[in-house]
């Protein structure tokens, strides 16, 4: 067994972009907990920031924090290449960024009531509950469509 020395600036949970972050891991992995960032993304984060990759988020200091943050808002600035962002070439703006956490899921909200609204395939498949992306429907994705007690009672 470890000797673990108990810290008293060590935090167990860190609210990172409206996204509780278990402390425990190290700081790579603790920020994929939050959405719109992966592995890569993360890694490349702690790399921009020069935070120690084998450091848990539980350890990282207030100014660490506010430099992730400040990267994950602005990846453009700190040379983050733009192939590597998950909002390339907004159709509103023409911007290109990181959306996480809210804002991903305001994006994707948007981006769905666009396509239902101009009568798009891809969003009347998202309406009607039926698989979007090409495949097959005859036989498989049976059970996606039940809608609970209902369908039970046949």
């Amino acid at each position: 067994m470890a000797l673990v020395v108990e810290d008293v600036e060590f935090q167990h949970i860190l609210r990172v972009l409206n996204t509780n972050v278990d402390g425990r891991t190290r700081v790579a992995y603790a920020l994929t907990k939050i959405r719109g960032i992966g592995r890569r993304f993360a890694n490349m984060v702690c790399k921009k920031a020069e935070i120690d990759l084998k450091k848990r988020a539980g350890e990282l200091s207030e100014e660490e924090i506010e430099a992730i943050k400040t990267i994950i808002a602005n990846p453009r600035s700190f040379n983050i290449p733009d192939w590597f962002l998950n909002n390339q070439k907004d159709r509103k703006g023409g911007k290109w960024g990181q959306d996480v956490a809210n804002g991903l899921d305001t994006r994707l909200r948007d981006n769905f009531e666009r396509m239902k609204k101009i009568r798009l395939h891809r969003g009347l498949r998202h309406y009607w509950g039926l698989k979007v992306r090409g495949q097959h429907t005859k036989t498989t994705g049976r059970n996606a469509r039940t809608a609970g007690p209902l369908a039970a009672k046949k």
